[in-house]
């Protein structure tokens, strides 16, 4: 059974990088295909958001992968392909969206949360220590206040 399971493993490993497309999606050339397929996973699924479109079961992500062949076999360049997905869903359907003012806290979001952890750290260690110890008194002081206990005593 052991054995089994270890020549069943790099099966089922190869089977899930196929991805989702189906064959009949599939360009008969197999350089334009790779090109398609290139493409679909770099174009973020906007049902599953997750996923690429490459990856992705919803039929939307399908809509997507042929209107990215059709494009393709049309004599689109990859840019072209990208540009014409991007004006239709915007920048968010795109996995690695670029760096613009529309996707600055997308990008800047996770610095900031590790900016503001360490200095919830830094005010959690500065609450946790002692106060300092207070300064010794000046001998001017130091016979006030033996005169005010000399007084208190009498």
């Amino acid at each position: 059974m052991r054995r089994f399971a270890l020549l069943l493993l790099p099966a089922l490993l190869w089977a899930g990088a196929a991805g989702a497309v189906l064959p009949d999606e599939q360009l008969a050339d197999p350089a334009l295909e790779a090109r398609a397929r290139a493409i679909s996973q770099g174009l973020r699924c906007v049902v599953c958001q997750n996923q690429s479109i490459d990856d992705s079961d919803a039929p939307l992500a399908r809509d997507l992968r042929v209107v990215v062949r059709e494009r393709l076999k049309a004599g689109a360049s990859d840019a072209e392909v990208v540009d014409y997905v991007v004006d239709r869903y915007g920048s968010f359907v795109l996995l690695k969206p670029p760096f613009e003012p529309a996707t600055w806290a997308l990008w800047l979001a996770p610095f900031a949360v590790v900016a503001l952890g360490a200095a919830g750290v830094a005010a959690y260690i500065a609450a946790r220590r002692p106060p300092a110890a207070p300064a010794a008194l000046s001998a001017e002081e130091q016979a006030q206040l033996d005169e005010i206990l000399r007084r208190s005593e009498s």
